[in-house]
């Protein structure tokens, strides 16, 4: 059965962390591998439900009127560009700064950038200041601690004012051990996806407010791998974690 939900930040049902198990960065490229090749589940349409729930906690949560969105060249960075996407639809002044040059993004995410490209959303060299920071960097991939550009925008949005979100996990922390790197960014609020993962228990301070996006991952295939779960996500596409 589901956790019996309460109210949360801005109508978000709310669960207990405790009870919606924890996966680890193999455990989850395991449970993507076999959406891909199991279910004929497509990373388009994995990283537009991420993008778009994305989009909705941070216009709820928020409801900023500028947003500077960081991306990165793997799937995280292919939701941040989808989020971008449906943030300039809801009226929101959005500009998007890449942590790698155009030419180095996988397929999708290149995919991503070439529909902000035609919307003519501002893709800049630099960040500049907004009401919210997105940080789509690094997702759950991360090995070691984040180099070269990634960092350098780490810490420029670790420098700024005004709060960061973070999509599956504040980037520069290991999901699994939740060690967190040099730079690691220090996020107001994260949005982990599918199920939470091991490493961000550890650090609380880095994470922020958790919530957890459904991106239409069914609890059969969780539990070809043992972990098993209800249909948690009856309650809403998005939840607190508390």
């Amino acid at each position: 059965m589901p956790p019996s939900p309460t109210a949360g930040a801005r109508g978000f049902p709310s669960v207990p962390r405790a009870s919606v198990p924890a996966v680890s960065a193999e455990q989850m490229r395991e449970v993507d591998r076999l959406a891909v090749e199991r279910l004929g589940l497509l990373l388009i349409q994995m990283m537009e439900n991420a993008g778009s729930r994305l989009a909705e906690l941070v216009l709820r949560r928020f409801g900023p009127v500028s947003v500077t969105v960081l991306c990165g060249r793997g799937g995280n960075g292919g939701g941040g560009l989808v989020a971008a996407r449906h943030l300039v639809t809801r009226g929101v002044r959005v500009r998007v700064t890449l942590a790698e040059d155009p030419s180095r993004l996988g397929d999708v995410p290149r995919h991503q950038l070439s529909i902000l490209e035609r919307m003519d959303v501002p893709i800049d060299a630099e960040p500049t200041e907004a009401g919210l920071v997105l940080d789509a960097l690094i997702g759950y991939a991360l090995r070691g601690d984040p180099r070269e550009r990634a960092a350098g925008l780490i810490r420029w949005a670790n420098d700024q004012g005004a709060p960061v979100c973070s999509l599956d996990l504040p980037s520069g922390l290991d999901a699994t051990t939740g060690r967190a790197g040099d730079p690691c960014v220090r996020a107001s609020t994260t949005l982990t996806l599918a199920l939470p993962k091991v490493g961000l228990a550890a650090a609380p301070h880095l994470v922020g407010e958790l919530y957890l996006a459904d991106i239409s991952i069914p609890p059969a295939l969780y539990a070809e791998l043992g972990v098993r779960i209800g249909p948690i996500f009856s309650m809403g596409p998005i939840l607190r974690l508390v």
